[in-house]
């Protein structure tokens, strides 16, 4: 506790002004006072280490000097574009298009009711530190709701640009598809000459009755950084889920996801894929609570890991004693490429009902040397065999993205990787 009082007093909040609830506000500070960091005793932690965030100093960073967001923009994407430069929202480099029952807004402009309606509902704040600081530090977000019955023609993008050094970022996201709506959202998180700058972001989503969203997020900020970002979603009834996570850069990133599937015939899709290097670590932590009947769920994680460097996968699948006739299916693949890399995998299902199908495995090895031997056979280099074989391995993953734009960027994104790093 001592070493979390300590980290909260070293941030200054001159010229900074949150934007959650005094209650809440006061409740995480509360919460602060009695909570340590996690450590590698802490089981969800086990083998992630926070002491080089807890004894960092950061501050925050208004800074907006930031003339031109085109090489970060996901080229080919049509619609809005949100910039979000250290956490505050950049007018200037954002275009909010108008669109027919979408709403987009900065969370600091929607209002105290509004917040208290829609902030903190599923969120776990007793003994997390992380989400008590971010409730008591964010200083803004975007809060984006898809009107009942909207198709959105177009994609929303939102840009976070961590720059400078030793910045905290402290975002909060809210997310509502409301009845019988679509929508598509992408989250690129980016560095702009950042260096151990530390990205604290929630992102509360509400799939309502027959709903259908689909989000990709991308995580390529500098590799110094710590990021720590966790996606609270609630489905409903007939509602459709799908989040993609690629994360290419940053020193320590941890992904929190979970999922409350409150409403029958719901869909759950979670995505996700890695390329790791050097001394980076690599922790996504995901959990499916299947509450009511007749859902299903599906995860696939892909990783490939060089170097020193550490991947973490832990799923969690829960099936409730009243939801029967659940399919909840669960994998996690890794590439080692080093003799150095480690790889923690562990796929969990814990099941109370009887009629259900559930399946979970995981699996961690090298690369196919016979095949890079038949390739190389073929006239094909060493490096360019085996960056075919990691392609092959990790497109069981990149194929699930619908967006083309997308799909595309994260192509660039992983030969630019490869190309560079392994």
């Amino acid at each position: 506790m001592e070493e979390t009082k300590k980290f909260h007093e070293r941030i200054a909040l001159e010229g900074v002004n949150p934007i959650l609830p005094n209650e809440l506000r006061l409740d995480a500070l509360n919460i602060l006072a009695h909570t340590a960091f996690p450590t590698t005793r802490t089981e969800a932690w086990k083998y992630t280490r926070t002491t080089k965030i807890s004894n960092s100093t950061f501050a925050f960073n208004t800074s907006q000097a930031i003339q031109s967001v085109e090489e970060y923009k996901i080229e080919g994407l049509q619609g809005s574009v949100i910039v979000f430069v250290n956490g505050f929202f950049n007018a200037a480099l954002s275009d909010i298009q108008a669109e027919e029952g979408v709403t987009i807004r900065p969370l600091s402009t929607v209002g105290a009711e509004w917040l208290k309606e829609n902030v903190n509902q599923k969120l776990q704040v007793e003994g997390e530190v992380f989400n008590a600081l971010n409730n008591y530090y964010t200083t803004d977000g975007i809060a984006i709701e898809i009107g009942k019955k909207i198709n959105a023609a177009n994609s929303i993008q939102i840009i976070a640009i961590s720059t400078g050094l030793n910045t905290l970022t402290s975002t909060r996201n809210v997310i509502i598809s409301h009845e019988n709506s679509a929508a598509h959202i992408t989250f690129n998180y980016v560095g702009n000459q950042s260096d151990t700058n530390f990205t604290n972001t929630i992102t509360e989503i509400y799939v309502k009755d027959n709903a259908s969203l689909t989000i990709d997020k991308i995580q390529n900020e500098g590799v110094n950084d710590y990021h720590i970002s966790s996606e609270i979603i609630t489905q409903h009834k007939d509602s459709r889920f799908t989040l993609f996570t690629g994360t290419f850069s940053g020193a320590i990133v941890r992904n929190n996801v979970f999922v409350h599937v409150e409403g029958e015939n719901a869909e759950t899709n979670l995505y996700g894929t890695y390329l790791l290097n050097g001394k980076q670590v690599v922790d996504n932590h995901t959990t499916v609570d299947h509450k009511v009947p007749n859902c299903y769920s599906n995860e696939l994680y892909k990783g490939v890991l060089n170097d020193q460097s550490t991947g973490v996968f832990n799923g969690k699948v829960f099936v409730r004693q009243d939801a029967q006739k659940i399919n909840a299916f669960q994998s996690n693949a890794n590439v080692l490429l080093s003799d150095n890399a480690t790889m923690n995998s562990k796929p969990e299902l814990e099941i109370y009902a009887d009629d259900v199908k559930c399946s979970h495995g995981s699996t961690t090895g090298q690369i196919d040397e016979e095949a890079i031997y038949y390739l190389r056979a073929r006239g094909i280099s060493e490096k360019s065999a085996k960056n075919l074989m990691i392609n092959g391995f990790i497109g069981d993953v990149t194929e699930k993205i619908k967006s083309e734009a997308v799909s595309t960027k994260i192509s660039d994104l992983v030969s630019e990787k490869l190309g560079y790093t392994f």
